[in-house]
């Protein structure tokens, strides 16, 4: 069971790896992008048309690069409230509630944004000035948000096969 959930983990890390490097990319075509928009805006006194569809597109890949990555180094901010009013005990049970939810509330955003694509430019998924398609970026987040679902899935595995011991996995991670 340890080496199958390790597989896995070294799997999502892969493709959280490959959204980073994408998100990141975009993060740097966002500077350029804004720098080039505000000389353009500023300098030139001649705004570019259509570099808030750009701007906008680019910074959904950079969250669709953001949201596995930091789940999976634990950058989102949570509150523990819970382990130091009841121990860790009912903390554990937590857990299992909490990373059921998450995962489920995440795969739910990735059927709308599925559905979103299917439908596609008929509906109107496309930016208001130059009409770039919101496909390719549904696709980055809709897979971030099922790789976000199965780290938590995979997290609940690894703490129930790990439910009695002193202190949670991750903290020995």
């Amino acid at each position: 069971m340890n080496n199958a959930l390790k597989t896995a983990f070294k799997a999502l890390d892969h493709l959280s790896n490959a959204l980073i490097i994408v998100g990141g990319l975009a993060s740097a075509l966002l500077v350029v992008v804004t720098v080039v928009a505000v000389f353009s805006r500023y300098v030139l006194g001649d705004p570019i048309f259509g570099i808030d569809d750009v701007s906008k597109m680019l910074l959904s890949a950079v969250v669709a690069g953001s949201i596995l990555y930091g789940a999976k180094i634990g950058a989102h901010v949570q509150v523990d409230i819970i382990s130091m009013a009841v121990g860790r005990k009912v903390t554990r049970i937590f857990d299992v509630i909490i990373r059921l939810f998450s995962a489920g509330v995440a795969l739910l955003v990735a059927v709308a944004l599925w559905d979103e694509i299917q439908c596609g430019h008929d509906c109107g998924y496309f930016t208001p000035n130059l009409e770039i398609s919101h496909a390719p970026f549904h696709w980055l987040l809709a897979i971030s948000m099922v790789g976000y679902a199965l780290l938590q899935l995979l997290d609940l595995v690894e703490g129930l096969v790990h439910f009695r011991d002193q202190r949670d996995v991750k903290e020995l991670r």
